[in-house]
């Protein structure tokens, strides 16, 4: 999943996910990036991916405990502890978590927060930008040096698509 978030009337915030962490870009209106960051989603000793990794070892009371501290959930997501420790949600819940939060953080400052797919966006991206899209979604990497990785293309390709 990415997505992005309008910051300014001629600004886009694209992210790119992973538990616990984001990449973030900034870019203007005709695409040039203006910042890049990793950014943490959460605080230092908080439960990185509480199904999937910690509540493996853990019975349903303490996997309770642990969600109440970091849940958030998209509507059409099931919340019931007993469906989120089977397959294919307990690989999926933490990730959900991080998405809904920062859409929510995102949406309480008045941004637009459209969501993409991540395996598509950067193709999506590219069929909106024509002839641009290798300078465009490549080219930061050497005007701005490393690092500029797959999650930055990523995170660009969804201010991209987002513009339209």
């Amino acid at each position: 999943m990415s997505s992005t978030g309008s910051a300014d009337a001629g600004l886009r915030i694209g992210v790119a996910h992973h538990f616990g962490w984001a990449v973030v870009v900034t870019a203007d209106a005709a695409h040039e990036v203006v910042d890049r960051r990793r950014i943490e989603l959460i605080e230092p000793g908080v439960a990185t991916a509480p199904i999937h990794h910690e509540g493996a070892d853990l019975d349903d009371a303490a996997v309770a405990d642990l969600l109440a501290e970091v849940r958030a959930w998209p509507d059409d997501f099931p919340t019931d502890l007993a469906t989120l420790r089977r397959t294919p949600y307990e690989a999926q819940a933490d990730s959900v978590m991080y998405r809904e939060i920062l859409a929510a953080d995102a949406r309480a400052r008045g941004w637009e927060v459209p969501v993409f797919d991540a395996k598509t966006t950067e193709a999506e991206a590219a069929a909106v930008l024509g002839s641009r899209a290798d300078d465009v979604l490549h080219g930061p990497r050497a005007r701005l040096g490393p690092p500029w990785n797959k999650d930055h293309r990523i995170a660009l390709a969804a201010t991209v698509v987002a513009a339209g």
